[in-house]
């Protein structure tokens, strides 16, 4: 099994693994969400160069999904991923 992130043009989604511990759990999120997050007002964003620019953010909420008891894999949201407000 490769642990490379890719689009997977049938769901229309980005698809990763998150390491955590000694595993690595599968995650997903829709190019949609990675759009509407990241780059609202462009018209040829890339799925995957979003993603890269920001895994560290996404790869982040996929362990807060984790933490309050999401099972792999994790498919994130538009809430999961948006601005968060202080």
């Amino acid at each position: 099994m490769t642990t490379e992130s890719f689009f997977h043009e049938g769901s229309g989604t980005v698809r990763f693994w998150v390491p955590l511990g000694q595993v690595l759990v599968g995650a997903m999120v829709k190019k949609e969400t990675l759009h509407y997050r990241y780059h609202a007002l462009q018209t040829n964003d890339d799925p995957m160069e979003t993603y890269r620019e920001n895994t560290a953010e996404i790869h982040e909420a996929v362990r807060r999904r984790l933490a309050s008891g999401s099972l792999e894999p994790v498919m994130l949201r538009d809430a999961d991923i948006e601005v968060r407000r202080s």
